[in-house]
C-alpha cells in the first residue's frame, strides 16, 4: 500500500464559485437577448471557458465572429473576477475546512487539481493557499477534464500512484477523468448525476473523520 494524497476540485467542491460563473453568463445571455436558465448552465460543469461561450451561443441560436467572441469572453471573465475579488473565508462550502484541516493534521498529501485559471487567487483571498502542497490549474493543463490531466499532474506532484489518490469532485466529467485512471472518486453533490462515482456525498457535512480515515488506509 502506497501513500495516500488526496485532490480536490476547486468550484462546486471549496468554493461555490460556480454560482458566480453563472451570473457572468446569464447577463451576458441577457445582453444577446435570450435566457439563460440554471439548468441549462449544468452543462457548462467541468467546461472550458471557451467551450461554455460556444454552448451559450447555441443555446441562444447566436452566431458571432471570433473577434465578437473574444470581447465576451474578456468581458465575461472580468465580471466574474469582481465577484471572486469581494470572496472571504465566509465562501468556503460547509464541512471543507474541517476535513483539509484533518488531512493536514495527519500530514497527508493534498492537491488541487482545478481547470479554472483564478484558483490561486481563490485560494489566497478564502485563506487556503497554504493547505495544499500543490495546485495544479488551468494554467498548467491543456486538456479538460474528462481528460484525466489535471489529475495525473496533481498525483505527479504529490509524489503518489494515481491509484493512491483520492479525487473529491462534483462535475460527472470530474469523476469520469479520476475513474479513467483508476483513482478513487468522490462525488460531492447530486448522487443521481454522479452515479459514477466510487463514493457520493451530498456535501462535506456528511464526511466524518472516520470515512476518511477509512480513505487513507485502504
Amino acid at each position: 500500500m502506497g501513500k495516500k494524497g488526496f485532490i480536490f476540485d476547486l468550484d462546486g467542491v471549496i468554493v461555490d464559485t460556480a454560482g458566480f460563473h453563472y451570473l457572468a453568463w446569464r447577463n451576458l445571455a441577457d445582453e444577446l437577448g435570450f435566457e439563460f436558465t440554471e439548468e441549462q448552465n449544468e452543462r457548462f460543469k467541468g467546461v472550458s471557458r471557451v467551450r461554455s461561450l460556444e454552448i451559450l451561443l447555441e443555446i441562444g441560436g447566436v452566431k458571432a465572429t471570433e473577434e465578437q467572441k473574444e470581447g465576451w469572453l474578456v468581458s465575461k471573465n472580468e465580471e466574474y473576477l469582481s465577484y471572486i475579488a469581494k470572496m472571504t473565508e465566509n465562501d468556503i462550502l460547509p464541512g471543507v475546512l474541517k476535513v483539509l484541516t484533518y488531512l493536514k493534521e495527519k500530514n497527508i498529501p493534498m492537491a488541487l487539481g482545478s481547470a479554472s485559471k483564478n484558483a490561486q487567487p481563490i485560494l489566497k483571498r478564502i485563506g487556503l493557499f497554504d493547505l495544499f502542497d500543490c495546485i495544479v490549474d488551468g494554467n498548467h493543463v491543456e486538456k479538460a477534464k474528462p481528460d484525466p490531466e489535471v489529475f495525473t499532474l496533481g498525483a505527479e506532484e504529490l509524489e503518489i500512484e494515481y491509484t493512491d489518490a483520492i479525487v473529491f469532485e462534483d462535475s460527472i466529467a470530474g469523476i469520469q477523468a479520476a475513474n479513467g485512471v483508476d483513482m478513487v472518486s468522490v462525488g460531492i453533490g447530486d448522487a443521481k448525476v454522479l452515479h459514477e462515482a466510487d463514493y457520493n456525498f451530498n456535501d462535506f457535512t456528511e464526511i466524518d473523520t472516520a470515512f476518511l480515515d477509512k480513505l487513507i488506509n485502504a
